[in-house]
């Protein structure tokens, strides 16, 4: 049985009636149709993000089981590790790591974990830096954010506002690590590690939407489905491609001819499976890097849902065999 957040039912499109509570967004400009977008059940902040971040040593973190999923993050010598535990009741922190000001942000929905730079250049204001919260509105059953500083609407899966005064800008994304916490408190053992502004706020540690990732049908979403892997399998997506995780998980390592490295290794819960997230089934940990001299590098790459990359990405095949 899902959970709270997936009660809602479509709404048709009413970009009228949306101006009565979004008096600052301009509708007059948008590039999406919108009776792509829908009611997700919750009102604007509803799902509020979390602009106060609070953080304790890795160390200290005994509240978290060792496979609980957590979004590594490292920017200028900076480690912190934000657990799905609790992005899943709030989707989006704002933040800033080693002085770069950052949007951490996790669509249950989609399993899309990005984070973003939150600074873009405007038109007219030159640098600005922008702040993130929650429409309750989904396309494509993803999440759709908005700046507080112009309400404008942004796609998350993309990086992108669709709607408003900023219509078109894009914000840079950072290289992240999807992994569990043992990973990150193995490799980045001076990290620190995001924990609930208000401990009783929410159920933290548990999944509102438990069984979602088995589930036949994504949530709210009417479009094509791909044909070659189940909608709500996992694909892991670097420089453009897609390779379906359990084919990783399969080969455990994939190496392209251009010198793309992806891993797989178990030991990482799935946020979305079991009533509580860290007794969720296995889906492992994935990495994919780059050779750089004698070593290796990060490079981007998210590990979503089939649907959603097919939905946003149909161009782009998912490599299952």
């Amino acid at each position: 049985m899902f959970g709270p957040f997936l009660g809602a039912l479509p709404a048709n499109a009413n970009p009228e009636l949306w101006a009565k509570y979004w008096p600052r967004t301009d509708f007059s400009r948008s590039e999406v149709p919108f009776d792509e977008i829908l009611n997700g059940g919750v009102p604007k902040d509803g799902i509020p993000s979390i602009d106060n971040p609070r953080f304790i040593p890795v160390a200290e973190a005994d509240h978290l089981k060792a496979t609980e999923p957590v979004i590594g993050v490292v920017v200028n010598g900076e480690a912190k590790a934000y657990p799905l535990q609790v992005l899943i009741w709030h989707e989006i922190v704002n933040d800033e790591i080693g002085g770069v000001p950052v949007a951490v942000t996790f669509c249950p929905l989609c399993n899309a974990s990005l984070v973003f730079d939150r600074r873009i250049n405007h038109p007219e204001k030159g640098e600005i830096e922008l702040e993130f919260g929650t429409t309750g509105k989904l396309r494509h059953s993803d999440l759709i954010m908005y700046d507080r500083q112009t309400e404008s609407w942004w796609q998350q899966f993309v990086g992108r506002a669709i709607i408003g005064e900023l219509l078109g800008a894009e914000l840079d994304m950072l290289p992240v690590r999807i992994e569990s916490f043992a990973k990150f408190k193995e490799r980045l053992p001076s990290g620190l590690v995001l924990v609930p502004t208000e401990e009783n706020f929410r159920r933290y540690g548990m999944n509102p939407y438990q069984q979602y990732d088995s589930a036949w049908q994504p949530f709210l979403y009417n479009g094509d489905l791909p044909d070659v892997v189940p909608p709500l399998s996992r694909v892991v997506v670097a420089e453009g491609r897609a390779w379906a995780l359990d084919f990783l998980r399969e080969k455990k390592r994939i190496e392209t001819p251009d010198g793309l490295i992806l891993e797989w290794e178990k030991g990482q819960n799935s946020a979305l499976d079991a009533a509580i997230i860290g007794e969720g089934v296995d889906i492992g940990n994935v990495t994919v890097r780059r050779r750089a001299g004698t070593g290796y590098e990060d490079i981007l790459y998210t590990v979503d849902f089939a649907f959603a990359h097919h939905a946003f990405h149909p161009d782009q095949p998912i490599i299952f065999e």
